[in-house]
């Protein structure tokens, strides 16, 4: 996003690349002056084609009653670069400048009075100031010792107006000498900040932008100019009693404007529940059947998260540690905050959890988090980026149903509930906002010391929802600055010094809150430092142009054949929209926004392709960027084809904004003809829909065995023991979670599907270390053929079996049941029994000879 943007509500201006120039008038029943006015503007603004470059003139009608609104038209139609926009009443000056500003596309804005007061040539010396300041304000002065008062007004006319303006300093903005002087240059990112934000329709808007811009710390400089009184002028010495009132009103919320009118928040519920209806039609096969639905891509996953959900609410429940449990890979246990538990869902979800099972939990977690993030992206492209709240909706959509998050929205939901995401991005941004200007008695700016607290509080939240979506953040926030950084130089600069300020109280935030969890995690029992993902984990580079496998137009064959599995399509775009989102860039280069989000794109691509890239078609291997990062702290567990998920917010602002531009109903330069507006929209409707997701799947999922669902396991288990189901539960096979989950997690298992140290070095890996049995067991279930069953390998099983404190061997119906049967059968000398749709080996505590 923007720095210069605000955390009010801006939508930047999407055009801002094309226009460098916006002069905004307001007019009510300004007939006389008008035509001169805006004649004088153009005319100057001609001269010199070189220095202004691409310009427009906007006149606000605010519901005149005489001639104005014709004269406008009659301009408009004179010179295209003229537009009007018509107010539905006389609202006041505010209101009319408000919509003036928020309607242009300018790198600078400046905002004049029809009466023209003061020269347009006047321009020059504030355009000269502005330009060396890089952003901030530059207000016309007449109050300013070099100023030259042309035409003065009536002695007690002006003695007032100089009372009124010491004491609207006094209240509001001190050390400004001239707030209401009607001739002011503005960065126009900045002042479209100012104006979303600002609630006032009468005089007092001045006042209130110019408030606006000391609290977000952008400087304000006055400039003296030649003014001359204008007869017929429509400001009275008492209008600065009334912009006094007005300030009091909008300290105490009393003027008759909210932030969000009804209609945006009428629109902000419909897209809500669409985005709700969306992920629940995702999710309609789930949610059918939430005995025995169970998502067909996803693995083992389903039963893991499932487990992770009740381990939680019975650690809670039962007011137990919850960051470590021994129910799987007993007796070592599992170090649960160096897995993905999301505590920060699975805590506060526990009465549903403990009320109405994990499976409910799993579905409203997963139909619920997809809505919130897609929520959250729509809210921070509407507040940040766009005006249409359809465009930022549309953009929203595609961050948050891309075809990556399709993918893991199958058995991943720390990589599916985001909503975090984009409150970071939006508090990291604020803090870019704010600057040195009132500061506290302290030496900070409150709003820097706010913020950074907020985002302290914010990513240790995150921290408990998903630690790699939080890395892959930060390294999309940092791609996104530098790249911005280097197109706005003058931007960075301002925004470095609080920022860094603002990051430094959200460490002294984080990190009491983290260091016992994160101790935890790296040192506590059952930590490893990293995991292990072979040397295929990286994207191909046809991945970014194929469709996935659940898209519209997917093939899953193709699909299988470029990624690691079905929950790690990371890329898969496909070529239309890569084609659409090239368009986009082109068309809107010159927006330093554009570039960085480009920049951002391509280099989180590059990224994911891994340490090597492997030419499509050729032998030609040649080394990918991420070789820098692979054995990095941190970085050295992640699966680099993951950071290709950082495109799609990207992706998705690029779609907002070419959407925003393409819905304009203006009319001006800025804005592409309606025949191009048609053809554009047709290519993203052709883009999308080819990437549109379809339902996930759903197959039925096994029952739980009767000796296990109904509590027959409970006379065969001693305390301390635990139910060795054939084979372990692993990373491939984990249906024993899923006894444990729905049972009330009443015995432990050795074995399981969690991240867990392997070897003297801890290194990371999926499930527990192998043991001789679990090996042979694994081998039988898979192959199918029986080993050579001796006093070594019954030796060997009565060992591991006592490391297990085994009180019971369960063989459940399965493919190569009958070989896993004979196999135990020679392993413990002795035949099974059949009880409650199982094979069971009763064993005493001692090991597998002799009976209980």
């Amino acid at each position: 996003m923007d720095p210069t943007t605000d955390y009010t509500g801006v939508p930047l201006a999407t055009g801002a690349s094309a226009v460098d120039l916006s002069v905004v008038v307001p007019a009510y029943n300004e007939e006389r002056r008008l035509r001169p006015t805006l004649d004088a503007i153009c005319a100057h603004l001609r001269a010199d084609p070189d220095r202004w470059g691409e310009w427009e003139l906007i006149v606000v009608d605010d519901g005149s009653t005489d001639g104005t609104a014709g004269i406008a038209a009659e301009a408009a139609a004179a010179e295209p670069r003229v537009q009007v926009v018509r107010s539905d009443g006389n609202h006041g000056k505010g209101h009319a400048l408000r919509q003036g500003v928020l309607a242009s596309y300018g790198r600078h804005v400046l905002v004049t009075d029809a009466d023209l007061a003061t020269p347009i040539d006047e321009l020059d010396r504030l355009d000269k100031q502005l330009t060396a300041d890089g952003t901030g304000a530059v207000i016309g002065s007449r109050a300013h010792p070099d100023a030259r008062i042309e035409v003065r007004q009536l002695a007690v006319r002006e003695w007032l107006g100089r009372l009124g303006n010491r004491l609207i300093q006094l209240v509001a903005v001190p050390g400004i000498s001239d707030t209401q002087c009607g001739f002011k240059l503005f960065d126009g990112e900045q002042a479209r900040a100012a104006f979303a934000d600002s609630r006032l329709d009468g005089w007092g808007i001045d006042v209130e932008i110019l408030r606006f811009f000391r609290r977000s710390g952008w400087p304000v400089t006055e400039v003296p100019v030649r003014w001359s009184h204008q007869p017929g002028s429509k400001v009275r010495p008492l209008d600065y009693g009334r912009v006094l009132l007005e300030l009091i009103r909008l300290r105490t919320g009393r003027t008759g404007r909210t932030r969000r009118p009804a209609e945006g928040r009428r629109a902000d519920l419909v897209v809500a529940g669409l985005f709700l209806l969306a992920s629940f039609l995702l999710y309609k096969g789930l949610w059918a059947d939430l005995d025995h639905g169970y998502l067909a891509d996803a693995g083992s996953d389903q039963n893991q998260w499932e487990w992770f959900f009740e381990v939680t609410a019975d650690n809670v429940a039962h007011l137990r540690n919850p960051l470590f449990t021994t129910l799987q890979n007993f007796p070592d246990g599992v170090n649960l905050m160096a897995n993905t538990v999301m505590l920060g869902l699975s805590v506060p979800l526990t009465p549903v959890t403990l009320a109405f099972g994990p499976t409910v939990t799993w579905a409203l977690v997963l139909t619920l988090g997809l809505t919130a993030t897609a929520v959250a992206w729509y809210w921070l492209f509407a507040r940040r980026l766009v005006r249409s709240r359809w465009a930022a909706a549309l953009g929203a959509a595609l961050a948050a149903f891309a075809p990556p998050m399709m993918s893991h929205a199958n058995a991943h939901p720390n990589f599916l509930v985001l909503f975090m995401i984009p409150v970071i991005i939006d508090r990291a941004l604020r803090l870019c906002e704010s600057g040195r200007a009132g500061a506290a008695k302290d030496g900070e700016r409150p709003g820097v010391v706010r913020d950074g607290v907020l985002l302290g509080l914010f990513a240790t939240y995150q921290i408990f929802l998903g630690e790699e979506p939080l890395l892959l953040a930060a390294v999309g926030m940092l791609l996104f600055a530098l790249s911005y950084a280097v197109v706005r130089r003058d931007v960075a600069r301002a925004a470095l010094r609080p920022l860094l300020r603002g990051l430094g109280f959200a460490a002294q935030v984080c990190l009491p809150l983290l260091a016992f969890p994160l101790y935890w995690q790296f040192f506590g029992p059952g930590s490893y430092h990293s995991v292990l993902h072979g040397d295929n984990a990286g994207n191909s580079p046809l991945a970014f142009l194929e469709f996935s496998g659940r898209a519209l137009l997917g093939d899953e064959t193709t699909a299988d054949g470029l990624a690691m599995n079905r929950t790690e399509q990371n890329a898969f775009y496909g070529w239309p929209l890569i084609a659409l989102a090239f368009g986009i860039v082109v068309w809107l280069w010159r927006s330093a926004v554009v570039k960085a989000l480009a920049f951002t794109a391509v280099a989180a691509a590059f990224l994911s392709l891994g340490p090597k890239i492997r030419i499509p078609f050729t032998d030609v291997v040649l080394p990918g960027p991420w070789r820098a990062l692979a054995h990095q702290p941190l970085f050295e567990s992640v699966i680099e084809s993951r950071v290709a998920m950082i495109c799609a917010p990207a992706l998705g602002a690029l779609l907002a904004l070419a959407v925003d531009r393409l819905t304009d109903r203006r009319e001006g330069p800025a804005v592409p003809p309606r025949a191009h507006r048609i053809v554009g929209l047709a290519a993203i409707a052709a883009a999308l829909l080819p990437i549109l997701p379809t339902p996930l799947p759903v197959r039925d999922r096994p029952d739980v065995p009767p000796f296990i669902a109904r509590g027959t396991y409970r006379s065969y288990v001693s305390e301390g023991e635990t139910v060795v189901p054939v084979p372990l539960p692993d990373p491939g096979s984990a249906e024993a979670l899923h006894w444990q989950s729905a049972t009330g997690l009443g015995f432990s298992v050795p074995g399981g599907y969690f991240n867990g140290p392997w070897g003297e070095d801890r290194r990371g890996i999926y499930g527990a270390p192998a043991r001789y049995t679990s090996n042979l067991l694994r081998d039988v279930r898979y192959g199918g053929q029986i080993p050579g069953i001796g006093p070594d390998w019954q030796a060997q099983a009565r060992y591991d079996l006592a490391f297990w404190k085994a009180g019971v061997v369960v063989l459940a119906p399965q493919p190569n049941d009958a070989a896993l049967y004979e196999t135990l059968e020679k392993i413990f000398g002795r035949p099974g029994q059949r009880i409650g749709g199982v094979w069971i080996w009763d064993l005493p505590p001692a090991g597998p000879a002799g009976a209980r």
